[in-house]
């Protein structure tokens, strides 16, 4: 039963902190980004929120950064729209799983393509 309530808080926090984003924060240093993802403790301490961003190293590290800093103001904005006893503390960190399975696929088409025809 915990676990279920992990994962709809979960999908909420992801919910309102996607909209957070792009609504409210105006750093320019915060390119275009894509929550893909929140896995919260079971005693919703913290929260791991993974990210997609556009744009190259340099930008992602800045984005990064930008939200690292934004992180009380973002908090202090989901406590208003989430209730919740105790909002968790949020850990951003780059989601890597796009960036693989279109390397896989690259991968995968390059092969085909030396693949003679028989």
């Amino acid at each position: 039963m915990a676990k279920i309530r992990v994962g709809r808080v979960g999908e909420q926090i992801k919910k309102e902190l996607s909209q957070l984003i792009q609504a409210e924060l105006k750093d320019p240093r915060i390119g275009f980004i894509t929550v893909t993802g929140v896995d919260v403790t079971n005693d919703f301490s913290q929260a791991k929120i993974f990210l997609s961003v556009l744009g190259s190293d340099e930008q992602k590290a800045e984005t990064l950064k930008a939200l690292t800093r934004s992180s009380g103001f973002l908090r202090s904005e989901l406590g208003k729209r989430i209730r919740m006893r105790k909002i968790p503390e949020l850990l951003f960190k780059f989601d890597a799983s796009i960036d693989y399975g279109s390397k896989i696929e690259n991968l995968l088409h390059q092969i085909n393509e030396e693949k003679p025809e028989v």
